[in-house]
């Protein structure tokens, strides 16, 4: 796992400003993606555990978007230079380096973790992994909300994205995943992408068993 993370951070590391400029107020088109946060915060508020980790936050403006819809969210990245810059743009927040098979977060501590197009960069063989450490973070029937890339296929498909390599993933496939680690995945939300990947924006909301 730490050849392709590294190769991954020290990508973000080159495209922090470009990067930045170019999401940082992107949701603002996204229409889709914003009803699903909102939708994921409500839910998170209503268990009572406000805690939430923005996990891959880049920049840092998902993690202010969560703090403004009252949620008491803080930011994790593996690059240093995107941590450094939410640091900058979001001063009154919490952002810090990590790597997402390994967060530095007690069990069963948070009601909910944000994968917004996070985990896209981890080969197939290692996102159980990865899932099975946001399980042991969240409390039971904290929320899990991940947006990734979906595909009509049956497998995962590797694909050149524009910082570093990713993958697609079949919806049902994911979800199955999601199962196998603990969690109840009860909505999805899948729509046309702004991309000529061809891949489908998609979102899962799972909940902690």
């Amino acid at each position: 796992m730490a050849n392709h993370q590294d190769e991954t951070r020290t990508a973000y590391d080159g495209v922090v400003e470009l990067y930045a400029s170019l999401f940082a107020n992107r949701l603002e088109t996204q229409p889709f993606s914003r009803a699903m946060i909102g939708t994921f915060a409500e839910l998170v508020r209503a268990t009572g555990n406000l805690r939430t980790a923005d996990v891959g936050c880049g920049p840092g403006h998902l993690t202010a978007m969560l703090h403004e819809l009252g949620l008491d969210a803080f930011g994790l990245d593996l690059a240093p230079g995107m941590v450094d810059h939410a640091r900058q743009a979001h001063p009154a927040l919490r952002f810090q380096e990590a790597r997402m098979e390994s967060l530095p977060i007690e069990d069963a501590a948070l009601g909910g973790v944000l994968a917004h197009y996070s985990m896209i960069h981890t080969p197939p063989g290692e996102l159980p992994e990865l899932l099975a450490e946001q399980v042991r973070v969240l409390a039971p029937n904290g929320l899990l909300l991940v947006s990734f890339f979906g595909t009509d296929g049956q497998v995962p498909v590797r694909f050149d994205h524009k910082v570093a390599p990713a993958y697609s993933w079949p919806v049902d496939r994911l979800a199955e995943l999601l199962g196998d680690a603990g969690l109840d995945p009860f909505a999805r939300l899948l729509h046309d992408p702004s991309s000529d990947r061809g891949f489908l924006d998609t979102h899962l909301l799972a909940r902690r068993s």
